[in-house]
């Protein structure tokens, strides 16, 4: 059932479409992030509305929260979230390094994650408990979880590292993932390549150039966005690009701000996700046409502007500025609610108008307009 296919193209820009057994992805396409089964603040009903095609949920929460044997009862998390478009499933390597710097429920810092050949071991970020994910059950785990793509599990490092450490990262990255195909056979879920490297380019193609060998139904880029330049996550974006097979999808994850996006799609990416539009709503910071908002600034608090003129979203349809910052400063639930179903639809509009500029040939006039609006807000 899965397939990808290029429509057009406006210089590295592309304009596709990934089929899925519950339905058709038009991209670029962005994926707003319910980590646990849930879409932070919003219901169903509420997300449907900012007009998502697909999203993104994490086998490392989700394994331990509620638990494979809840998700296996309820007949995987589209019946349990009562959820009928597609789910891509991170494998939560990232989550599994990531977590281990933050203190457990003790309160106490402590070594939570020890690499193997064979997998890797790590304590629950909630209990401190200990658990052993392999290639192998992270593929199993996201069977029981039944999502669209699924993600191998990989070895992410931080940001910065070194050369040796990238170097280790990379090759158990490709072990495990002749691994994970091997697990995935006779599977109808979508098995995505993760390239590593950090931002060493002959890492990045020596990683590129294995995966790809391996023929797999998609193809991510990660190991970005985790602090370092901007202008480094692009340029190893272009590196990695170039030995990506043009038939299949492309995914950067983790990425990311409406710049990051319209700069990678640029450089031929098609699949985003990050929690940032969710996030940043709930802390009170809004994505507008000319930039990012304040909601919580006192130069809101008489306005009866929406947050966005240009916006279709209920929020703005509904409601001014002026009332999302005294449900802030007042501490209601529904201004955060309000905020991440305005945010995101901003970002479902934005890649609606990229593949459209893409679709007219007029990629690179909408990011230059793009930018003349966009920083004006404050």
């Amino acid at each position: 059932m899965f397939k990808f296919k290029l429509l057009k193209t406006d210089g590295e820009a592309r304009l596709g479409e990934i089929h899925t057994r519950r339905g058709v992805i038009k991209t670029p396409v962005f994926m707003p992030v319910g980590t646990q089964g849930v879409v932070k603040a919003l219901t169903k009903d509420q997300l449907l509305q900012t007009k998502p095609q697909i999203i993104l949920a994490n086998t490392y929460h989700l394994y331990l929260r509620p638990g494979t044997e809840v998700l296996e009862h309820f007949g995987g998390l589209h019946n349990f979230m009562n959820w009928q478009l597609p789910i891509l499933t991170d494998s939560g390597g990232f989550q599994v390094f990531s977590l281990a710097k933050e203190k457990n429920v003790s309160g106490k810092h402590k070594a939570q994650v020890i690499l193997t050949d064979e997998g890797v071991k790590f304590k629950s970020h909630l209990d401190g408990s200990w658990h052993f994910f392999t290639p192998e059950l992270v593929i199993q785990i996201q069977k029981i979880i039944g999502s669209e793509i699924i993600m191998p599990l990989d070895v992410c490092p931080p940001y910065p590292v070194s050369y040796q450490t990238a170097k280790d990262s990379v090759e158990k990255t490709l072990r495990w993932l002749k691994r994970s195909k091997e697990a995935n056979k006779g599977n109808d879920q979508a098995l995505f390549g993760i390239v590593q490297g950090s931002v060493y380019e002959d890492l990045r193609v020596e990683s590129a150039r294995a995966t790809v060998e391996l023929d797999m139904e998609g193809y991510s880029i990660g190991g970005l966005s985790v602090g370092e330049p901007a202008e480094m996550m692009y340029k190893m974006t272009e590196v990695v690009v170039k030995y990506l097979p043009k038939e299949k999808p492309r995914y950067l994850m983790g990425v990311g701000t409406p710049e990051n996006i319209i700069e990678s799609v640029e450089r031929g990416v098609d699949m985003f996700d990050c929690v940032m539009p969710t996030r940043n709503a709930r802390n009170g910071t809004l994505f507008t046409t000319y930039g990012r908002l304040n909601i919580k600034a006192s130069k809101h608090k008489f306005s009866e502007e929406p947050v966005d003129s240009q916006c279709d979203c209920y929020t703005c349809r509904n409601f001014s500025r002026g009332y999302l910052r005294h449900l802030f400063n007042a501490q209601e639930i529904t201004g955060m609610t309000l905020a991440t179903i305005h945010n995101l639809r901003f970002y479902s509009r934005l890649m609606e108008q990229i593949r459209e500029a893409i679709q007219n040939n007029r990629f690179s006039q909408f990011k230059q307009e793009f930018y003349k609006n966009y920083n004006r807000e404050g």
